[in-house]
């Protein structure tokens, strides 16, 4: 089963606030209706619970109810929305490759990978797009936190224009070998991507889909590598 990795401070507010609210149910077992109320944190000098502080902030004293809304909530952060723009483009690219295949593979299971991959990452693609729709993408938080691969830097695993070239030049066992090679770095990249995001990123359903690259690109470098 796919593990959720949320960032470090609200992981740690998660497993405070847990203790927190298994303390109080286990105080309310022996405590009289009279203490009810400072029982479950009600009171004035109810618990509270201490958040740790982002890297060079101090930690703070908050209530468990903060705690607990802290910890559910899933409002997209920067690295979220970069995640959802880097991974279109880079599923666009595997398109790219994966529409050579059927007139210049030789190899019947590279043409087949070619399909199955092309059938993943399309529908991946319009479920991101309509990702950052919902989540009015014109609206997103500056970046701060998260990797940025924007800019001057290629994202992981992306094939140069070179390269591409090449490829499209290719015919037969010498395609199928150039495919597999550049396919493999490729998912390599965007299981890379994927696992930044489960470290930085904050929303369930971006988180889903990471989750669900890294399981099924892993596997298909395992079986590219084999064909290989």
């Amino acid at each position: 089963m796919p593990i959720r990795r949320r960032p470090q401070r609200v992981r740690a507010l998660t497993a405070v606030a847990t203790a927190v609210v298994i303390g109080l149910v286990l105080t309310g077992c022996d405590a009289s209706s009279a203490d009810d109320k400072a029982a479950d944190g009600s009171g004035e000098n109810g618990p509270s619970v201490i958040a740790p502080g982002k890297p060079g902030e101090e930690a703070e004293r908050i209530s468990p109810e903060e705690a607990a809304e802290m910890a559910d909530d899933d409002t997209p952060n920067s690295a979220d929305f970069s995640y959802a723009d880097m991974m279109i483009e880079h599923h666009a690219q595997a398109l790219v490759m994966t529409e050579l295949a059927p007139e210049r593979a030789q190899s019947t299971p590279v043409k087949r990978l070619a399909e199955r991959i092309a059938a993943a990452q399309g529908p991946e693609i319009d479920a991101m797009k309509g990702w950052l729709k919902n989540h009015d993408a014109d609206k997103r938080p500056s970046e701060g936190g998260g990797h940025d691969h924007h800019g001057d830097a290629p994202m992981p695993g992306m094939a140069t224009e070179a390269q591409l070239k090449t490829l499209k030049a290719a015919d037969g066992k010498a395609f199928d070998q150039l495919f597999l090679k550049l396919m493999i770095t490729h998912h390599g990249g965007a299981v890379t991507m994927a696992t930044d995001l489960l470290s930085e990123g904050n929303n369930v359903q971006i988180e889903e889909m990471a989750n669900d690259t890294v399981a099924q690109q892993t596997s298909e470098i395992g079986r590219m590598r084999e064909m290989s």
